[in-house]
């Protein structure tokens, strides 16, 4: 944890701001935003390991989550533009080129950071527990539960997709300038890459304090046999309720990191693909290994970017050959099956 802390913390500034281009230890701005941009996918992945791994609850609806914190932090960019857009108005482009004469009333607050901050998390949060709430005290479980997350997040997709919604339609949110009054330049995206880093890290050490501790012992219970835990006396539903609410928030605060990084939040992060891919990440990783869906979440996004360049039409077929050969022969994935070559070479007594 500490060397990590120093790689993100001192490397990647050093690496980015002081080592001069021509070196070739130079970090380039490409590289920092690659890396800000899968540092918040892998807190996706931490996030659904904490259901999956250690819960037994296959989402495939947390792209929606994600989006919805992105969403939050980026309404609030746009009020950030000022009258530095195309139109030279008050207004973001699209209202104006819309038409739109006022604010709708979910703009309330967009003009507030301490608001919108709040947002990303009370949003994700809120919506999940209520879902979590309905569908846990349903018993709603296994196939069903991963094909129900699935039309929620497809059909807020098609929610946001129109254009009356006020979110921009299929085009979202993009051309940021600033956050707080500073101007989102490379010194501002090094910033935001060392901050997500940073949050990830303090996810990372709150999710092995959960599941080190009784509360995470029972997910594992919960996981492996839900109906024994309710003869036991404990309520599964409370302890699913939570972690499920805990790891909405966690791709909240995922998503309000991503957008000023990336520069551009619109609906196809809703898309079932983009959900699928979390849990591709979570799998090829390692599940209910905390450290594997991290690993999960680099080595397929890191593969992503270098075959979208060199062999663009086929990164999806080797995306969906990766997630077969990782069922078929890696049940425990990359970081599961290290750790059993490892006790495999160890010298036995």
């Amino acid at each position: 944890m500490l060397a990590a802390a120093l790689v993100l913390g001192v490397g990647v500034p050093v690496l980015n701001l002081l080592v001069p281009e021509t070196s070739a230890l130079h970090l380039s701005d490409f590289y920092v935003s690659l890396l800000g941009k899968i540092l918040c996918y892998a807190i996706c992945a931490l996030a659904m390991d904490l259901i999956w791994g250690y819960t037994g609850i296959l989402s495939l609806g947390h792209g929606l989550f994600f989006a919805l914190g992105g969403y939050a932090m980026g309404m609030y960019l746009m009020r950030q533009i000022g009258r530095d857009g195309q139109y030279k108005a008050d207004m973001p482009d699209f209202m104006v080129f819309l038409n739109w004469k006022e604010y709708p009333w979910h703009w309330a607050l967009s003009d507030s950071f301490l608001a919108q901050a709040l947002l990303v998390v009370l949003v994700p949060g809120l919506l999940a527990f209520v879902f979590g709430w309905f569908a846990f005290r349903s018993r709603i479980k296994g196939v069903y539960f991963s094909i129900i997350t699935q039309a929620l997040t497809y059909a807020a997709m098609l929610l946001f997709f129109r254009n009356e919604t006020g979110f921009g339609g299929n085009n979202g949110f993009t051309d940021f300038k600033r956050i707080l009054g500073v101007p989102i330049d490379d010194r501002m995206r090094v910033g935001l890459c060392v901050l997500s880093g940073f949050t990830l890290l303090g996810f990372f050490l709150l999710s092995r304090l959960i599941v080190e501790s009784r509360f995470g012992r029972v997910l594992q219970a919960i996981r492996d046999a839900e109906s024994r835990v309710m003869f036991t006396g404990y309520d599964p539903v409370a302890y699913k309720l939570a972690i499920w609410t805990l790891s909405a928030v966690m791709c909240g605060v995922a998503g309000a990191l991503y957008v000023p990084q990336v520069g551009i939040i619109n609906p196809s992060e809703m898309s079932p693909a983009a959900s699928i891919e979390i849990a591709i990440w979570a799998a090829v990783g390692g599940r209910g290994t905390l450290i594997g869906p991290i690993v999960g979440a680099f080595f397929v996004n890191g593969a992503k970017s270098w075959f979208t360049v060199a062999f663009p039409e086929y990164w999806l077929y080797v995306l969906g050959a990766l997630f077969i050969a990782v069922t078929l022969f890696l049940p425990q994935g990359i970081v599961g099956w290290v750790r059993a070559r490892g006790r495999a070479q160890e010298p036995r007594a």
